[in-house]
C-alpha cells in the first residue's frame, strides 16, 4: 500500500488533500468512541501495538529498505516521538478531560500560522501575499468555531492546555518530518516511529495508570479505525504531501478539520454546533483553497 501511494499518478495526488482532511477529521471520532474503554496512554499504547505489526508485516512482505545509519533512525525516531507521542497522547487526555472534539480540533486547527512562521525560521519557505491572506482567513475560521463554543459554554482551560501541548508536537513533528525525515521510507520509517511512541507511551502507562482495559466490539472497532484509517492511511497521506510540497502549504489544510470534525461530532454524537461553526467551515474552507491555489 505505501508503494502505491509514493507511485501514485498526478492527478490521484490532486484527491490526496481532501481524502487527508476527510481522514483526519475521523481520528477525533475514532479517539472519543475508543478512550470510554481505557486510559488515554494506554489506548494508544494498544493502537501503537497494532500499527506496528501490520507495518512489520508489509515491510517484510515487500522487502522495504531500512535506514542505513543509526543518526537516520534516530532522526525518523524523533518525528515520530514528536508527531504521534505528543500529539496522540495530548488529543486523548484533552477528550479525557471532556473537551468537545470540535475544540480539540480546533487548538489543532491553529498549526498552519504556527507551522508557516516556524517554516519562514527553521527552513526559509516563504508565503507569498495571496497565502497569508488564505491563512488570516482560515484564522476567521476558526476564530468562528471558538466564539460558537464559548457561546455553548464549553470551555475547559485544563483540557486546552493540554490539547495546546498537542499543537507542539504535531507543529514541531510536521517541520522535523519535513528537514529530517524527508526521504524516509514510509513502511519502515513508520515501524521505527510507532516503535518508539509505543515504547514511551507504555512507561507513561506503567507510570500514571492502571492499564484496565475493557476489550469491548467498540474499543477494538476504534483501535482497527485508529491503526490503519489514521496511522498508516492518513499519516502516510500527510507524509507523501510534505515530500511534494511545502509545510506550511500542507499545514494549511489543518484549519478544516475544526469544523468538519464538528460536523461528524455533531451527526454521530449529538454534540451542539452553532451557527458560527458552520460559518467557520466555509470561510476556512474559502482560506485553505487560496493558500493551495496561491502556492501552484
Amino acid at each position: 500500500m505505501m508503494t502505491l501511494i509514493n507511485k501514485s499518478s498526478a492527478s490521484w495526488i490532486n484527491f490526496a488533500p481532501a481524502i487527508f482532511v476527510l481522514l483526519w477529521s475521523t481520528g477525533f471520532i475514532g479517539s472519543k468512541y475508543g478512550i470510554p474503554f481505557a486510559e488515554p496512554f494506554t489506548l494508544t499504547f494498544v493502537r501503537m501495538v497494532a500499527v506496528v505489526s501490520i507495518l512489520s508485516v508489509i515491510s517484510l512482505a515487500t522487502r522495504a529498505p531500512w535506514p542505513t545509519s543509526m543518526r537516520a533512525v534516530a532522526h525518523i525516531a524523533v518525528a515520530g516521538l514528536l508527531v504521534h507521542a505528543t500529539y496522540l497522547s495530548g488529543v486523548l487526555y484533552a477528550i479525557t478531560l471532556k473537551l468537545p472534539l470540535g475544540f480539540v480540533a480546533m487548538v489543532a486547527g491553529l498549526q498552519p500560522v504556527l507551522t508557516a512562521v516556524l517554516a519562514q525560521l527553521l527552513l526559509d519557505e516563504r508565503l507569498n501575499v495571496k497565502q497569508w491572506l488564505g491563512m488570516a482567513l482560515g484564522m476567521v475560521g476558526v476564530a468562528l468555531v471558538i466564539v460558537s463554543k464559548y457561546a455553548l459554554g464549553t470551555t475547559n482551560w485544563a483540557a486546552l492546555g493540554v490539547a495546546g501541548i498537542a499543537l507542539a508536537g504535531i507543529t514541531l513533528g510536521t517541520l522535523y518530518q519535513k528537514r529530517f525525515c524527508a526521504n524516509m521510507d514510509l513502511r519502515t520509517g513508520g515501524v521505527i516511529q510507532y516503535s518508539a511512541t509505543g515504547v514511551v507511551v507504555l512507561l507513561l502507562a506503567m507510570i500514571f495508570e492502571t492499564m484496565k482495559i475493557d476489550w469491548t466490539p467498540q474499543f477494538m472497532f476504534s483501535i482497527l479505525w485508529l491503526a490503519v484509517v489514521l496511522s498508516i492511511g492518513a499519516i502516510s497521506l500527510l507524509y507523501v504531501m510534505i515530500r511534494r510540497g511545502a509545510a506550511s502549504k500542507v499545514a494549511s489544510l489543518f484549519f478544516l478539520t475544526p469544523s468538519v470534525t464538528a460536523v461528524m461530532a455533531f451527526v454521530l454524537f449529538g454534540e451542539s454546533i452553532a451557527w458560527l461553526g458552520v460559518a467557520g467551515l466555509f470561510v476556512t474552507a474559502a482560506g485553505v483553497a487560496l493558500v493551495m491555489r496561491a502556492a501552484k
